[in-house]
């Protein structure tokens, strides 16, 4: 994140413009309290007020480090400006893959540099869910960014990079094997497998990812966590290109 200070936007409304001022320094990735007011010039006791107000909103959250990073109902107010067919699809595709495997199972799409969870088979009442549906986050690590990059056109693969902790390099291994795994930004100890949703040539549509404890997650993902992972990600593809909800009969993985 650049140590320099941001202009103040001018809509006319001074508290807007201060609360748009941290929005922008978060789409840049998580920031703290003290980068917050070292990026934006205000206050510290402004600062706090803003982005405690926009985290009430649901417009902010917290990452595992206790930083600001944007909240679910952004991710929300995109998904639904969209329709997103895949997030209709998504509800019981990514809880029978849970069943299956035991691990999570989640949905992202891309939006500009940040990834969106559309679909989630975390049940929010039985804990905390990390990655809850809406939740945006900085497509810049992880397998689930890696997957949404991988098969970008020069442009958007240029101006992904640039940010990213991963690198062309990570990319063409991912595009070779047709999945990334690895760490997963979410939280410490966490591992992710993640396949491209695809609807056709070209970029894919979104990324299906499995996550669970690196204590449980194998040192490469076996053949049996591939194939019901491509399977549920074969059937959101076609789910996109029918453009309707699948039925409970399609809605298992591996048919």
């Amino acid at each position: 994140m650049s140590t320099a200070l941001r202009p103040l936007p001018d809509c006319g409304v001074g508290v807007l413009d201060k609360a748009s001022l941290l929005l922008e320094i978060v789409e840049s990735g998580p920031a703290s309290l003290v980068d917050l007011v070292a990026h934006s010039g205000l206050s510290r006791p402004t600062t706090h007020r803003i982005a405690i107000a926009l985290e009430r909103l649901g417009l902010l959250t917290r990452d595992a480090r206790g930083r600001f990073v944007l909240g679910p109902r952004l991710g929300l107010l995109a998904v639904e400006a969209r329709h997103d067919r895949l997030a209709e699809a998504a509800g019981p595709v990514v809880e029978r893959l849970s069943r299956e495997t035991g691990l999570d199972a989640r949905l992202y799409r891309r939006r500009e540099g940040l990834h969106i969870c559309i679909g989630s088979s975390v049940d929010r009442a039985a804990g905390v869910d990390l990655a809850a549906i809406g939740t945006a986050r900085p497509a810049t690590a992880g397998p689930a960014a890696q997957v949404l990059y991988a098969w970008e056109e020069p442009e958007a693969l240029y101006e992904g990079l640039r940010r990213a902790r991963f690198t062309a390099a990570h990319l063409a291994s991912v595009r070779r094997r047709g999945w990334a795994y690895g760490p997963d930004p979410m939280g410490s100890g966490l591992v992710s497998y993640a396949v491209p949703v695809r609807s056709g040539p070209g970029a894919a549509a979104a990324a299906l990812a499995l996550t669970g404890v690196s204590s449980r997650m194998p040192e490469a993902p076996g053949r049996g966590l591939r194939r019901a992972a491509t399977d549920a990600a074969v059937f959101l593809g076609d789910a996109l290109l029918r453009g309707t909800r699948p039925n409970s009969a399609a809605g298992r993985s591996g048919t």
